[in-house]
């Protein structure tokens, strides 16, 4: 496919293959972008936000309901192209499909709620009549980097809401998945967006990424992504609103009056969708020692009938990881937390991309499988004595973008909401669980703001204060 630059699909002569990561083989190439590309996206990006901030907020909804339309009658394909480059079985791309037509949809009314408000100047001792209100408008452009594991819906995570708002959009798409972010531009300019209020620039993090992070031009930027990358890029941003969606190793704390059976269906449905490559992935298991053991016996046959395979088969639960080098990574990391003193309870082998659905027991916190954040479909096992100790352990990350614990003591829940260090927490759920309007962000080195149309609507807005002096 060509990239989508100043109101044209380009190409170049330097290629990026996209691979499938079932087969290692290439079906599709896009362009490599240019330094001088991405200077010519923003300048184009510059007249489409002025075109985009002219509209009103129920124009920019018909266009954004014109989109969503052309996304639902190409579901299929778009579900068949986010399994095809990124791995997940079809039914995750599917649904995936489905989740990002609620985002588009969310923010579509978010577009129609865009509003300032009265702000009460006669509770100040000075006041002599002032009339005072505020209105909030788009800050321009947003330039929305976005990682490779949802390469649809968190697309349009931060370019739904960034259209909502009146601003133009700049696209950098993973490298390793960006087809799904090319068709939505398809879309959204066939749906009559203006041909400069979006691009799509394809290319490598550091030619791309680094032009589009340093230009002064842009001013908002929203990324999802590793936390170091995350760091670089609040350091070369400058004077620009951020919003860093990072990294997470989600803790899940079992108690032992959890119902089992729900708790090894919370940890499944958290730890192993998507092979394991999602920000709240559970991947730290906190279990009370009184049910250690059960809690293991049931997990692993739970997780033995996790089917693996070519993710396009409908009877397959599990499909690759994104690259070999992804598999080969998590493999180290559970051997060397072996070689220290774990056991794996099942699993712990992998042939290409395909790893086997793992469990290791018997981690310890410091182990880098439990400490730094795995991103694979392996979940580490430690045993806790109480919900103190069950906490402390949760706490013990520079992490804090999801956790969740099993219990029916409604004071041990409710001491969980109240002391765990983390921007989402489930009570009687796994920390994979998110419906794409809540609002839904990190603490710690887990990142900054919050995304979710209602809330990414305020993070790409500026806040004017208006005062009529009688």
């Amino acid at each position: 496919m060509k990239m989508y630059i100043d109101g044209s699909w380009v190409d170049r002569d330097d290629k990026i293959q996209v691979i499938n990561p079932f087969n290692g083989e290439a079906f599709d190439t896009v362009p490599k972008a240019t330094s001088a590309d991405v200077s010519a996206a923003i300048s184009a990006a510059e007249r489409g936000a002025k075109e985009m901030a002219k509209m009103s907020g129920y124009q920019r909804y018909e266009l954004l309901m014109k989109a969503i339309k052309l996304m639902d009658e190409r579901m299929v394909d778009l579900g068949q192209t986010i399994t095809l480059e990124e791995g997940k079985v079809i039914s995750e791309g599917i649904g995936e499909v489905q989740r990002a037509i609620q985002t588009m949809t969310g923010s579509a009314e978010e577009a129609k709620r865009l509003s300032g408000e009265v702000v009460p100047l006669h509770g100040s001792p000075t006041w002599t009549g002032q009339l005072g209100f505020t209105l909030r408008v788009p800050v321009g452009i947003v330039a929305a980097i976005a990682p490779f594991n949802f390469p649809l819906n968190l697309v349009c995570h931060k370019v739904g809401p960034a259209l909502a708002a009146g601003n133009a959009v700049i696209i950098k798409p993973a490298s390793d998945t960006p087809l799904s972010a090319l068709k939505l531009t398809e879309i959204l300019i066939e749906a009559g967006f203006p041909a400069d209020a979006v691009q799509c620039i394809t290319g490598s993090g550091t030619t791309v990424g680094g032009a589009l992070v340093e230009d002064s031009r842009i001013r908002k930027i929203t990324f999802t992504g590793s936390r170091d990358v995350g760091e670089g890029i609040c350091r070369a941003a400058g004077l620009k609103k951020v919003t860093m969606e990072l990294g997470s190793n989600a803790p899940l704390i079992v108690m032992h009056d959890a119902d089992i059976e729900k708790v090894v269906a919370g940890t499944i449905s958290s730890g192993f969708a998507n092979a394991g490559q999602v920000c709240i992935s559970a991947q730290r298991v906190i279990a009370d020692k009184r049910i250690y053991s059960d809690y293991l016996d049931a997990l692993k046959e739970g997780v033995e009938k996790i089917s693996t395979g070519n993710p396009m088969d409908e009877s397959i639960k599990m499909g690759p990881m994104v690259k070999p080098q992804e598999a080969v990574r998590v493999n180290e990391w559970i051997k060397e937390a072996v070689s220290s003193g774990a056991r794996t309870i099942t699993g712990g082998d992998y042939e290409g991309a395909m790893h086997a659905p793992t469990v290791v027991a018997d981690v310890k916190p410091e182990m880098r499988v439990s400490c730094e954040e795995l991103f694979g479909p392996a979940v580490a096992v430690t045993p806790s004595s109480d919900i103190d100790e069950a906490i402390r352990i949760a706490n013990d990350s520079n992490y804090g973008l999801s956790a969740a614990i099993f219990t029916q003591n409604l004071d041990w829940a409710m001491k969980f909401a109240r002391e765990v260090d983390s921007g989402n927490l489930h009570i009687n759920s796994g920390p994979g669980w998110r419906v794409d309007l809540m609002p839904y962000g990190g603490l710690k080195d887990s990142g900054m703001g919050k995304e979710g149309p209602k809330y990414a609507v305020e993070e790409m807005t500026e806040l004017k204060m208006v005062v009529y002096h009688p």
